[in-house]
């Protein structure tokens, strides 16, 4: 074990072997810090926060720090992180708004320069979040996603397994899995092929998940028809993750960028054109006199 000097630990704080500590990091009482952990300079790690082996925390970062709520309770629950992640710095993670409640970060994630994790979220395993992320309460991101620089989730909302996100999209709506959302129009524009590969998905299996992003987002099919379509034809394979993740949400999907086959494109009525030219011409005589 290796703590500096001018770190202030808890006697109440559990530490484990080999556990590197940095100079002006507080750590309070009701901490665990498991084995072979390294906490750089100032950072903080408050009461009721688990860290499991393995984890880099980086200068500034601040583990467990209370919700930010105007409801928040007089006992907020815990902050459970896993093990071998990297939190650079200047990240947030808060613990859970509730009691029993519980803030979870999985295994191997990475948290790059401030970002921020709000009460009651849980990311899966080898999460990625990169520069200035924000997520809200309550938010669950699936394991392997990706989201890029400057993306915002708000609450409640679900970014689904090997998902790619791209930088400054205003996530609103749940985000299914294995897809890539555009960062401009935060809308889907395909799977996520290169976060597949890596993944080792075969040409089967992205030939599957094709099959089946064409069922969700070009069949055309209302809602109960497209849901049981994924549940008869892809009951098997990576793509039957799809049909239980439509049915279990409550914000909405985020929807394809182009027009499905057969959608209907709303024309103006005559009376309403003939109108709008009446009332443009009215404009142009008013700042012409």
């Amino acid at each position: 074990m290796s703590i500096h000097p001018l770190a202030v630990v808890s006697p109440a704080a559990e530490i484990g072997s080999h556990v590197e500590i940095g100079p002006f990091s507080v750590i309070e009482p009701g901490v665990t810090i498991a084995d072979g952990c390294r906490l750089g300079s100032h950072v903080v790690v408050c009461s009721g926060t688990s860290l499991g082996p393995e984890n880099q925390v980086f200068q500034g970062a601040i583990l467990g720090g209370l919700p930010q709520h105007m409801q928040m309770s007089e006992c907020p629950g815990r902050l459970t992180v896993g093990r071998g992640n990297v939190i650079r710095e200047n990240v947030t993670v808060h613990r859970s708004l509730y009691e029993e409640g519980e803030t979870t970060i999985g295994d191997r994630c990475m948290l790059m320069v401030n970002s921020h994790v709000a009460h009651d979220c849980r990311l899966g395993n080898d999460t990625i979040l990169t520069n200035n992320v924000m997520l809200g309460g309550h938010v669950e991101i699936g394991g392997k996603a990706f989201l890029s620089g400057g993306a915002a989730v708000h609450q409640f909302c679900r970014v689904g397994r090997l998902a790619m996100v791209g930088g400054m999209a205003r996530v609103r709506q749940d985000v299914p899995p294995f897809v890539t959302v555009d960062g401009g129009s935060t809308m889907v524009v395909g799977l996520n092929r290169v976060g597949l590969k890596r993944a080792g998905f075969n040409h089967t299996e992205l030939k599957q998940l094709k099959a089946a992003y064409r069922v969700i987002y070009r069949g055309g099919m209302v809602w109960n028809e497209m849901l049981l379509q994924l549940q008869q034809l892809f009951a098997a394979g990576p793509a039957r993750e799809f049909e239980p993740f439509f049915r279990t949400g409550t914000r909405g999907f985020v929807q394809e960028r182009r027009t499905p086959p057969g959608a209907t494109v709303r024309l103006v009525r005559e009376e309403e054109n003939h109108e709008a030219q009446a009332i443009a011409l009215q404009m142009i005589n008013k700042m012409a006199g």
